[in-house]
């Protein structure tokens, strides 16, 4: 074997006019009080691009670059290299050709790095260029934990005698981290952690216990047949939330907080009684980089900009509605974020409180002792108040005390279990709230949902059939401006082979004018749609969705779920059933537009 020579990468920029001599020694300087390598140091000062000093690289190391995004991993060869490996050499195994193994490295002139791998894997290795950035993000998605978490399990399972295990050895300890229960749960949250997993589910069955996980709002399953080891687990969690053990019969809940890859996660956790033991779901919260602002939540820049105006006026009800796990608390917390300063005295009543903000007064409610959100509520009116944000209003008396609070000169934010904007304001009406109240106080209502974003490293180019062009043309009237090719999802290693990685907002925002104040004084239901569907810009939901879809972000798949969502998904059926021609022409405007296009242009 050939003996390696290290190379002076530095050198070779300056004699091939990459970079200065001056930046080169401003580099080196640099490093020393860093650590980090001379390559990364001039990318992070700006002295060369990433992909230029990369492509420089490739050239004079004669060494290919490749680009991982696009990559189809072999998962046999990544495992030749351990995860504790990949990360320490910044590598990871790509193919293997003739007794050969190429190798992605960060830096591939650690020749250090180079011959340590090569003891390691036993085999002479080829080095490729690939962009740091890339190989940390692939190694999070290939080295997933599931085979850990099968063989902790195992472990665990061992250690139980049958249908009994130790309760001492599950309590928490000075030292337990070897504890077989606490190297599962640490490698069961690291796990979620990496795939940015919001939810995990653990199920015990007749035969086998599921564990679930909800990324990008659909479920993931991973089964163990170590199905007793679930009270070991139940338990263990139990002890981290302060519940009580000893009751198995009914639902608790509880919190904790926990560090997982230096970040921060809150965890929710809530035990039900089922027929093979107890289940347990686990809300994650990532506190590390706190609540979302107003402008990373997805809102068009329009309706954000009409949205930060009725946040900032002085008083008024504003409601953020749609089902569980629609971004609500996102969307509120983010309104808080920018209302937040020394002026103002913000309180909120929550159920839970979910993302702590500083100097904002928040109240978890608690119904056990009679803390209800209207008492509480009617408790913060008398700590002089500027801003209230209400969790929910579930209630006519906290419906009630939220309007007259809106009404005296109070902000007031909340939220509702509806399906769109239009059946709101009418919601607090059938709770038994007085229509003049609702007419008076109520100054907005944006309805949310959240779409799955399309994966950027797979996607791929869609033609929609001719029905579903006259979709398009019907829900967005003349003004669709249909695409050829919209974009459609595929699956890939860095979207677990879902085709989707991260989730948008769409947002439909309706504000009251004098029209649907007057229909909400005679509680007129029928006369309050009517008129907020010819209200000046209203835009539907599935309109929000479908242009989120025409540009790209989202697919038409992910479209047509919110029009189920919202009852809408009869527009779809109905020209399923039509005899639309295969050669329709979807400019030809022949389609008859639903109540909500005309609505939409009407007010445009």
């Amino acid at each position: 074997m050939a003996v390696r020579q290290k190379i002076r990468i530095g050198d070779l920029l300056v004699k091939n006019g990459v970079i200065t001599e001056e930046q080169l020694q401003q580099a080196l300087a640099k490093q020393k009080t860093t650590g980090l390598r001379l390559g990364r140091t001039l990318i992070n000062l700006g002295f060369v691009q990433e992909d230029r000093f990369l492509e420089f690289l490739s050239e004079q190391l004669g060494v290919p670059f490749v680009d991982l995004r696009r990559y189809k991993f072999d998962p046999t060869v990544v495992q030749r290299l351990s995860e504790t490996h990949a990360r320490r050499f910044r590598a990871i195994a790509l193919s293997e050709k003739g007794g050969l193994l190429l190798v992605g490295m960060a830096d591939p002139t650690d020749i250090y790095a180079m011959d340590a791998l090569e003891r390691l894997l036993q085999q002479p290795i080829e080095a490729a260029v690939v962009r740091e950035s890339e190989l940390l993000a692939t190694l999070d998605m290939v080295y997933r934990r599931t085979d850990e978490i099968a063989g902790f399990a195992e472990e665990l399972d061992e250690e139980l005698t049958d249908g009994q295990f130790d309760l001492a050895a599950l309590t928490p300890a000075d030292d337990d981290s070897d504890a077989p229960v606490v190297k599962l749960l640490q490698s069961l949250f690291q796990d979620a952690v990496q795939i940015r997993a919001s939810d995990i589910h653990i199920e015990p069955d007749e035969t086998v216990l599921r564990i679930r996980q909800r990324i990008d709002g659909v479920l993931q399953e991973q089964i163990v047949k170590e199905r007793r080891i679930a009270p070991a687990l139940v338990l263990r969690l139990k002890l981290m939330s302060g519940l009580d053990i000893s009751e198995k019969r009914l639902p608790q809940d509880g919190r904790f907080s926990l560090k997982v890859k230096e970040r921060k996660i809150d965890v929710r956790l809530s035990t039900m009684p089922v027929e093979y033991g107890e289940s347990v779901v686990m809300r994650l919260l990532d506190q590390t980089d706190g609540a979302a602002d107003l402008d990373q939540v997805g809102m068009a820049p329009e309706m954000l900009e009409q949205f930060r105006r009725l946040i900032h006026m002085p008083h008024g009800l504003i409601l953020v509605t749609g089902p569980t796990g629609s971004g609500k608390t996102t969307t509120l917390y983010g309104a808080l974020q920018e209302l937040n300063d020394a002026g103002k005295k913000i309180i909120t009543v929550e159920d839970p409180v979910e993302y702590r903000l500083h100097r904002v007064n928040q109240v978890q409610i608690n119904p056990k002792i009679g803390l209800s959100f209207a008492r509480v509520l009617r408790a913060a009116l008398r700590q002089d108040p500027d801003i209230l944000l209400v969790g929910e209003i579930r209630d006519q008396e906290t419906a009630e005390i939220a309007l007259r609070a809106a009404m005296t000169g109070h902000l007031v934010l909340s939220t509702l279990h509806t399906n769109d904007a239009v059946s709101s304001a009418m919601r607090l009406v059938d709770m038994g709230a007085e229509g003049f109240l609702a007419a008076t106080a109520i100054r907005a209502v944006m309805a949310q949902r959240l779409v799955r974003k399309l994966c950027d490293n797979c996607y791929i180019d869609y033609t929609p059939n001719s029905r579903e062009q006259a979709w398009i043309k019907h829900t967005l009237g003349d003004r669709a401006q249909i695409s050829v090719s919209l974009k459609q999802a595929s699956g890939c290693h860095r979207c677990n082979n879902t085709g989707y990685r991260g989730r948008i907002g769409v947002f439909e925002l309706l504000v009251l004018n004098d029209e649907m104040a007057d229909a909400l004084r005679r509680s007129d239901s029928s006369d309050f749609v009517k008129a907020a569907r010819r209200s000046k810009g209203y835009r539907p939901l599935v309109v929000s969705a479908m242009l989120e879809a025409l540009d790209g972000i989202t697919s038409l798949e992910e479209v047509y779920r919110v029009a189920e969502q919202i009852d809408e998904s009869s527009d779809w059926m109905q020209i399923e059933q039509s005899d639309v021609s295969e050669d329709i022409n979807p400019d030809s405007g022949e389609q008859a537009q639903d109540k909500h296009t005309i609505a939409w242009d009407e007010g445009s």
